[in-house]
């Protein structure tokens, strides 16, 4: 029976995915084998023995410590693009907030006297309604900065609006350069796309590189009264640097799904509560696939979409499975292999594969390991967990 603890409303959808006859499913279990969670922050969590693997139902992990799961052999998932449209659409949302005076409209028409007659309010609403005028955003160009999941479901969302799109990203996969449409142009550096850009999307994870990568500089290059829209997270952006471009007209308009202090009540700043991927379906389908990549794991030993892991995924080709966690360093393999050979035990099939300082080893065996062989592999150095399947 594996135990999985819940943290925060996981959707049912995702939750009905374990089999009841295999799986123990609440949010106060002890001595879970793994975590599904959304928001919870897990930087001072306490883990317990034997958790295995952690499942953040949402693209981000700044909520785990993932250095400290990878120190411990825990295998952390995130659910890249399975909130990829929600955040798309509103995105467009964004632009369309950013492009007229919707919102300002819908202010203005609120705060108009009820008891006004009819006429006298059509009066005023025609008079006042070239205060809201805005631009079309055919024939605009939006520079997109990140390319994966949702940056290439936003560059292919422009180019269906009639919209020139340009595209910046250093690392794009081979899997996100088919998802996106061969109209989009690509731009060499950040400072390139900005000078061409009206709008400008962001879609790159928080890290270290990431940090700031709007800031005083790239805005220098930027076109004049430019619209950046940041559904990525809050790190990215240099705050300063947008309050100062906005004084001066070089930033039109900044919307970001992330507030703080200082852009409360901005005139020229559309801030949302970090509702990027608050929707019914967005939060389904991150929970089935949190749920899904759980119980390949727990079962299979496979590993899909791991922040910290190797990708690692082999038919099997015997009952007896062991998965072998362990540092990257030269030799344990062989350690781990010359154990079997000792006893006498035939690898059928093997997997390995390594990221940075883990490496993650499949080994389908011909006979079942008695837990006396399992635990002289876990005392072999430089192993950090050892599973039967």
């Amino acid at each position: 029976m594996y135990k999985i603890r819940t943290y925060n409303t996981i959707a049912t959808q995702g939750l009905e995915k374990f089999p009841r006859a295999s799986y123990e499913v609440a949010s106060e279990l002890p001595q879970p084998e793994a975590f599904i969670l959304r928001s919870q922050k897990l930087h001072d969590e306490v883990f317990p023995d034997g958790l295995l693997a952690i499942a953040r139902a949402g693209a981000g992990t700044n909520n785990v410590p993932v250095d400290r799961c990878t120190k411990e052999g825990i295998v952390v998932f995130n659910t890249p693009g399975a909130n990829a449209n929600a955040v798309k659409e509103l995105v467009l949302a964004g632009l369309l907030l950013s492009s007229r005076g919707i919102i300002e409209g819908i202010n203005y028409a609120n705060d108009m006297d009820r008891d006004l007659d009819e006429a006298v309010l059509s009066k005023n609403m025609e008079a006042q309604k070239k205060h809201f005028k805005g631009f079309e955003l055919a024939g605009k160009t939006l520079g997109v900065i990140g390319l994966g999941a949702i940056g290439s479901m936003v560059a292919n969302m422009g180019i269906a609006l009639g919209m020139k799109v340009v595209g910046y990203d250093p690392a794009i996969s081979i899997e996100a350069a088919w998802r996106l449409s061969s109209d989009v142009e690509k731009m060499d550096n950040v400072s390139s796309l900005m000078s061409r850009s009206d709008f400008v999307s962001l879609h790159v994870p928080a890290i270290p590189a990431t940090k700031h990568l709007i800031n005083k500089e790239s805005l220098a290059t930027a076109k004049e009264n430019i619209c950046i829209l940041n559904f990525a997270r809050d790190q990215i952006v240099d705050v300063d640097a947008i309050l100062t471009a906005m004084e001066t007209g070089k930033v039109g308009r900044y919307v970001a799904d992330f507030p703080v202090p200082a852009l409360i009540g901005h005139k020229k700043a559309i801030m949302m509560p970090h509702i990027g991927a608050s929707t019914r379906e967005a939060e389904e389908n991150c929970a089935i696939m949190a749920a899904d990549q759980l119980i390949d794991f727990l079962e299979n030993g496979h590993i899909l979409n791991s922040v910290n892991f190797p990708l690692a995924s082999m038919q099997r080709t015997t009952d007896h499975r062991i998965t072998i966690c362990n540092e990257n360093v030269a030799g344990v393999l062989g350690h781990v292999l010359s154990v079997l050979a000792d006893e006498s035990i035939n690898v059928v099939d093997m997997l390995n594969k390594s990221r940075d300082n883990i490496a993650y080893n499949i080994l389908d065996l011909e006979e079942k390991p008695s837990q006396a062989i399992l635990d002289k592999i876990t005392n072999v150095e430089h192993v950090m967990n050892v599973r039967s399947l």
